[in-house]
């Protein structure tokens, strides 16, 4: 249902944009810092989300930002911490990228270590699962050019094909990130 729902607000928004009411829908998100031939992977010391710019930050070991993608999607309800399974929240706090999946639904992925120790006793002590699988990733596989537009993940943080490809090159299993509001 929810594929189907998708697929019909892709079909309205990609007309809208190949006419031009959207201009820039069918291209990647901003991007800005240093060029990206010029950053490295040994470069790369973290990631910061910041949710309610849009804004994912890919900073050096002293905090300079090496690159900046805007215009980043979020869960459905992007307001708030993620407390439980189901919620359709991203997470806010600080975790690690654990692992990376090349054979994602969503291009590639980047799995961001929620749920940590305090996620899980607070879901417990309300009877509830605190969820999982939150992950930085692409755009479903099925959409062969631009956005899936707004927010549609189920809570994980969704960039542009060519951007998460870029990141997955640069950022390595064990790369702190901080989620903030």
């Amino acid at each position: 249902m929810r594929r189907h729902l998708i697929l019909l607000v892709l079909g309205i928004f990609g007309v809208a944009a190949i006419c031009g009411l959207f201009p820039g829908s069918l291209h990647s998100a901003n991007a800005s810092g240093i060029g990206a031939s010029a950053v490295q992977a040994e470069d790369a010391a973290a990631i910061r989300v910041e949710k309610a710019a849009r804004r994912l930050l890919l900073l050096d070991a002293t905090g300079v930002v090496l690159r900046r993608f805007d215009g980043i999607q979020l869960g459905d309800a992007p307001q708030g911490h993620k407390r439980f399974e189901g919620d359709e929240r991203t997470p806010e706090g600080r975790y690690v990228i654990d692992h990376g999946n090349p054979q994602s639904a969503y291009h590639l992925s980047l799995h961001i270590s929620y749920p940590n120790a305090a996620d899980k006793d607070f879901a417990e002590s309300q009877g509830k699962s605190p969820g999982g699988q939150i992950f930085i990733h692409g755009q479903p596989n099925w959409i062969k050019i631009g956005r899936v537009p707004g927010d549609w993940t189920d809570g994980c943080i969704a960039l542009s094909n060519e951007e998460i490809e870029e990141l997955w090159s640069l950022v390595g299993d064990g790369t702190p990130i901080e989620i903030v509001s």
